[in-house]
């Protein structure tokens, strides 16, 4: 279990997050796994590293203490995301243990009202990835 997922206020992250049109872009692919790393860009700005993390991934062991699972499910109902810092990253904890598509998309528009943004200025780019099944 990570002991870094500590929360990240989204008004502590850079201003460009709510004013610019922003791309988040995967590293890697949706299929490899419960974290899927990748970066928030905008023309004119240092990159932020960002990343997906299916918050609810208890096997082999449970990624994310009880209450960080809490905090993600419960920002989740109010139509929020929870934001974490993992591993010096910040991360989207969101409910489950894997992404599909329309997750990302629901996951980032939710990023942009926390920044206030309107989730027309924000786009996604995705890789499929392989299972490795």
């Amino acid at each position: 279990m990570s002991d870094d997922l500590t929360p990240v206020d989204p008004f502590d992250l850079p201003e460009w997050l709510g004013i610019a049109e922003v791309t988040w872009s995967a590293s890697a692919g949706l299929r490899t796994g419960y974290a899927v790393p990748g970066d928030l860009t905008a023309d004119g700005h240092e990159p932020l590293a960002c990343d997906l993390l299916a918050i609810d991934e208890a096997y082999p062991a449970p990624i994310a203490p009880d209450a960080v699972r809490l905090r993600a499910h419960q920002a989740w109902r109010h139509g929020e995301v929870h934001l974490v810092r993992r591993d010096g990253r910040v991360a989207l904890a969101v409910p489950g243990t894997s992404f599909s598509a329309d997750l990302v998309l629901d996951a980032f528009a939710r990023l942009a009202r926390a920044v206030g943004a309107s989730a027309e200025r924000y786009a996604v780019l995705l890789r499929i990835g392989d299972s490795g099944r």
